[in-house]
């Protein structure tokens, strides 16, 4: 062995280890803000900077606190709303760019991607005269209703999201079990709902679940659209903030986080069952 080759091997172990730590280092960066909303969480102080103690008071509280639970439910119900309104168009669109190839798919993935990037503040402006308009001017009421406004407002993006899941997941297969049902005498939407439509479930519920986890925090649009009554739990935490966060506010922010990432592994394990890799998974996580 040349002692040019001894060098570099010498050399090798120290760049490993200091891109191990500059791995560790940036994870820490990333997380640890949520690492010590989650300790907070437990804290039984007063407010949430005042660490007094661990303890369950803060998440005894939530039950004890019927503005909290009724922040939640609003979030919860929309978020459930906006991602069945997202998992219906997205599915329909994503199928439609994967069966249906040609030059309008690139116009109209250019405009999903304009709905990916324009800020939400820009969305917000646009909604709530859009509504006001709808609902007053027009006399429709049903865009007067909160739930309507904030199930609409938060499902824009999540649409783009999950028809880019769906496409991602039938774009790399073919369409020749559709192919032999029409030739077997199916209908087209026998055809539809047996073979594509199944082939295509696992995106649609890995996108349904991330429409939801995404619809949960959409904090300006819902600033913006909502109506007395109607106050989801992130416009809550920012009211909450002029007279001080409480640990009840770190409570519920852990719980869902948790259910995000109880969502995040059920998408994955679909995933996994439908036969994806963990490249494949990641992938159609992420649209591509």
């Amino acid at each position: 062995m040349s002692a040019v080759e001894r060098g570099r091997r010498a050399r090798r172990p120290a760049t490993d280890a200091l891109l191990t730590v500059w791995g560790v280092l940036v994870l820490l960066f990333l997380f640890a803000p949520i690492i010590v909303i989650v300790v907070y969480s437990f804290n039984t102080g007063r407010l949430l900077v005042s660490f007094d103690g661990f303890g369950l008071d803060a998440f005894r509280t939530i039950v004890d606190k019927p503005v909290v639970q009724d922040a939640v439910r609003v979030s919860v119900v929309t978020a459930a709303i906006a991602a069945i309104i997202a998992t219906a168009i997205g599915t329909l669109a994503g199928i439609a760019m994967a069966r249906h190839p040609g030059k309008w798919v690139w116009w109209f993935l250019g405009l999903l991607l304009l709905v990916s990037v324009t800020p939400e503040i820009v969305d917000a402006i646009a909604l709530l005269p859009w509504f006001v308009f709808l609902g007053q001017d027009l006399g429709m009421p049903l865009f007067d209703n909160g739930y309507v406004r904030l199930s609409i407002g938060s499902s824009l993006f999540a649409t783009a999201v999950v028809s880019y899941i769906v496409r991602a997941r039938l774009v790399g297969q073919e369409a020749n079990l559709e192919e032999a049902s029409s030739d077997l005498y199916a209908t087209p939407f026998t055809t539809f709902r047996r073979v594509t439509l199944k082939r295509a479930m696992p995106a649609v519920l890995a996108g349904f679940l991330l429409a939801f986890t995404l619809s949960l925090d959409n904090t300006i649009i819902a600033a913006f659209v909502q109506v007395s009554g109607t106050t989801p739990w992130p416009v809550y935490v920012l009211s909450a903030v002029r007279s001080g966060l409480r640990p009840e506010i770190a409570a519920v922010s852990t719980i869902m986080l948790v259910l995000t990432l109880i969502a995040l592994a059920v998408v994955a394990l679909v995933l996994r069952r439908a036969g994806d890799s963990a490249t494949q998974i990641a992938r159609t996580m992420a649209g591509g």
